[in-house]
């Protein structure tokens, strides 16, 4: 049996970063393990990086916004000499299987998103020392920052050699970084990418591929200047401890996972996984002092990395699941206290970081390749960011009455954080992207705000697909479940893709849309990975050999 990726990691475990602190700064330093590979059969040389690498590295970027207030600002720098990042490892992608390629690029592509958001929302900033050489997806990690510093020694280049040299596609959002973020002109782009050794000092300055240049007398000084700069325009507080990310307690058996907040049972036989979250066990004081107490305890905390972890494991561990059947359990009226504490505690930097973490964790369930359902029945506690579960999903069914004995009607809770604070990929909350045809429809669920809404009301408003009632329900949930098992989980994936995200294009969407679309459609031709591709041919000595058909 395969073993499964594990995505719970803390730094002493480390084995292919570093962290660095001397407050209000820190560095993350990349120095790769050669033989401590993810998987066997290539070793990570040149600083190469495989889904081990970005695991280590998502947890470092978690455990500095939570862990340590006291940095204003990280450096993202290398610990061998010459070579920043030589990009994802080729021989990984020569053998891995397209879906783990797939997933590997997602995953890369969401943590990149986090190090944008930490400085864009957390008041923790980035900057990339490269102190070398930073090609592919090395470089792309280095876009992801605000500030890039390239040493000036007639070596060190970015490059994004994707194209000529391996027959695909920058994976980690390179192409939409150079033309979108860093507004780099479509020719020079163009240049750029079509060029194997890359640009490196004044050329790379001149064509905006970088912030600043440095020689090696300089470069030092001028890295520990950045940072400070960096530094000095960051909100987050000086003296404060932070939240310790303590490890998460989960078992796993053929059955399912199993965590404190949440569970997930498979269904072998319909393909689903079902995913239930469960509320808090009591109200917040009023004291946050005695709420930040709790740390990792705190409820909206814990469960949103049971769910995140949980997310992860089942897209890399259970590929076979092919819909997520999504369930809550708990009081609503708890969850809608939790929900409004945090809102109204928003500035605090700590509260801040939990409600970050709900968004990018929705993001993550916006993005899962699954066909998404949820059920709202007697029990439910479906308010406030656990409704955006609810409104994540592809269809959406709640009971209209009681099931047996439970006297309760199933009902769930609008509050502020559902009209916008939790935007997905898009830019728009998830009601906003419900309604896109219908603006006015949002604000005309404002008056609804705490409100336990049946299903009456729910159908009224627009915000659940169906509503069957106590002789139906089962029935209905059972054929869907049996229709949607039966189709072409590939067509599924395309469809449920271009229908999660109307609205404007963002470089988000345009990343996990356009760009991923493609980079999955190229990395399944022969041209890259045939016997004959670039993928597989790459360091033999031998050239690829291309079918030269455009199509």
């Amino acid at each position: 049996m395969k073993t499964p990726l594990e995505f719970r990691t803390e730094p002493s475990a480390y084995r292919h970063w570093k962290l660095r602190f001397a407050p209000p700064l820190a560095e993350l330093i990349l120095d790769v393990q050669e033989s401590a590979g993810a998987a066997p059969g290539y070793e990570l040389k040149q600083n190469s990086y495989d889904i081990g690498v970005d695991i280590e590295l998502a947890d470092a970027i978690t455990r500095l916004r939570f862990e340590h207030p006291e940095v204003h600002a990280v450096t993202l720098r290398s610990g061998k000499p010459g070579i920043f990042c030589a990009g994802a490892n080729i021989r990984m992608l020569a053998g891995a299987t397209h879906a783990h390629k797939v997933n590997f690029c997602k995953f890369t592509n969401e943590t990149r998103n986090a190090i944008e958001e930490a400085s864009a929302e957390s008041g923790q900033r980035y900057l990339a020392a490269l102190g070398g050489t930073a090609a592919g997806g090395g470089y792309e990690l280095a876009l992801a920052t605000d500030h890039l510093l390239l040493i000036d020694d007639g070596n060190a280049a970015v490059s994004l050699p994707e194209v000529p040299l391996l027959a695909v596609l920058p994976g980690t959002g390179g192409l939409t970084r150079l033309t979108d973020k860093r507004r780099i002109r479509r020719d020079i782009a163009d240049v750029f990418c079509t060029l194997e050794e890359g640009a490196r000092g004044g050329r790379a300055l001149e064509w905006r591929l970088v912030d600043e240049i440095a020689p090696r007398s300089k470069f030092e000084q001028a890295v520990a200047d950045r940072a400070a700069g960096l530094a000095a325009g960051s909100d987050r507080p000086t003296g404060e401890t932070g939240i310790q990310l303590t490890p998460l307690e989960r078992s796993v058996d053929d059955t399912g996972l199993r965590y404190r907040h949440l569970s997930v049972v498979f269904d072998a036989a319909l393909a689903t996984a079902t995913v239930t979250l469960r509320g808090p066990d009591a109200s917040l004081p009023d004291d946050p002092a005695e709420v930040r107490a709790r740390g990792a305890d705190i409820w909206a905390l814990a469960l949103l990395r049971e769910l995140d972890d949980a997310l992860l494991y089942l897209r890399f561990n259970a590929p076979e699941v092919a819909t997520l059947v999504l369930r809550s359990e708990g009081s609503i009226e708890w969850v809608a206290q939790h929900d409004a504490w945090l809102t109204h505690h928003a500035s605090s930097w700590w509260v801040r970081e939990i409600r970050l973490l709900a968004r990018r964790t929705l993001k993550r369930l916006d993005l899962t390749s699954r066909t998404l359902v949820a059920l709202v029945e007697p029990g439910s506690c479906f308010a406030g960011f656990l409704a955006e579960v609810l409104f994540a999903a592809d269809r959406s069914y709640m009971l209209d009455g009681a099931l047996g004995d439970n006297t309760s009607p199933a009902t769930f809770m609008l509050t502020a954080a559902n009209f916008g604070d939790l935007p997905m990929c898009n830019g728009l909350s998830r009601l906003a992207t419900r309604f896109y045809g219908d603006p006015s429809a949002v604000e005309r669920l404002r008056v609804l705000v705490g409100k336990p809404l049946d299903a009456a009301a729910a159908r009224a408003a627009g915000l659940v697909t169906f509503t069957p009632d106590e002789i139906d329900w089962r029935d209905e949930i059972r054929l869907l479940l049996e229709e949607r098992a039966s189709f072409s989980p590939d067509a599924l994936t395309a469809m449920e893709a271009n229908l999660r995200f109307p609205g404007p294009e963002t470089l988000e969407t345009k990343i996990f849309a356009r760009l991923s679309a493609w980079q999955n459609w190229v990395f399944q031709r022969p041209n890259a990975v045939g016997d004959e591709g670039a993928l597989k041919r790459y360091g033999t000595g031998q050239r690829p050999r291309f079918d030269k058909t455009r199509i």
